[in-house]
């Protein structure tokens, strides 16, 4: 009984310096923050804390930051990441040995409420592994990666549960905004392979007509998908959905690769998995 007291009294503990550690991240940035003459009002909230294993005693803070302009009252939601080492604290934090920023040390873990089965492209969703991808069809470096990822993985349904979410470079290339509504139109009519046969549509990622971009779709297809299928309220929940993940676990670049709930750096370590 007396072990069982001094345990529970341990893990209270360490949770409430774990909540200090996150109030004073938060007092800090907030006063830091207000400082600034264009900011009216403003919100700080940690989200998590991931030590950054590479570097015993720092921690990184994912932070949340919600603010009212005063010029026009506009709001800015924005999401970011500083470190501390519980004495000071910083935005920026480079590894002398490597010349990395920590943030590429860090990321967030991929939950378990993020597994959708709208998402699930290939294998069993009780395979062994869980492989998730977050891509852009357009982007030159995922057209080099993911159809062989995905080519890979799909031999192997209770090896792999591979699950895919588009990720549009909209500024980078905007024609594959409508590209990817076209890809999850025609999904939802049932057609197979859609994804993997995305990467083979040749279309100038600068392209503004769509009814350049839905040719060119439906060539590779074989289909007869319309600017009526692209605007479905299923077909845009769909890609907000894909973007909601997205954002919260702040993935911003493509492809980006996760095994087991874990980010991949190399992108190519489901290749080790056994």
């Amino acid at each position: 009984m007396l072990k069982l007291l001094a345990t529970i009294a341990l893990l209270s503990s360490l949770l409430a310096a774990a909540d200090s550690s996150y109030e004073r991240v938060e007092e800090f940035l907030e006063k830091s923050f207000s400082n600034n003459q264009n900011i009216k009002s403003i919100k700080i909230k940690v989200t998590n804390k991931i030590p950054v294993k590479e570097h015993s005693g720092w921690s990184a803070y994912f932070v949340e930051l919600d603010a009212v302009l005063k010029k026009d009252g506009r709001q800015v939601v924005q999401k970011m990441i500083w470190f501390s080492d519980g004495k000071v604290i910083t935005k920026e934090l480079f590894d002398l040995e490597s010349a990395k920023e920590m943030n590429d040390f860090v990321s967030l873990p991929f939950k378990d409420e993020y597994y959708s089965k709208a998402n699930l492209i290939y294998g069993n969703e009780k395979a062994k592994h869980k492989v998730v991808i977050f891509s852009d069809p357009l982007c030159p470096f995922c057209r080099q990666f993911v159809p062989e990822a995905i080519e890979y993985m799909k031999k192997e349904p209770n090896k792999f549960a591979v699950y895919y979410y588009h990720l549009p470079l909209e500024s980078l290339h905007p024609s594959a905004v409508e590209l990817i509504k076209a890809a999850i139109a025609l999904e939802l009519k049932g057609a197979k392979d859609v994804v993997l046969n995305l990467y083979k549509v040749n279309v100038d990622p600068k392209e503004k007509s769509n009814d350049v971009i839905l040719k060119e779709f439906n060539k590779v297809m074989n289909s007869n998908i319309t600017m009526v299928d692209l605007m479905s309220s299923e077909v845009l929940k769909h890609l907000q959905n894909d973007l909601k993940v997205a954002d919260a676990l702040m993935v911003n670049g493509t492809p980006t690769v996760f095994l087991d709930g874990t980010v991949d750096k190399t992108k190519m370590k489901y290749k080790e998995a056994k």
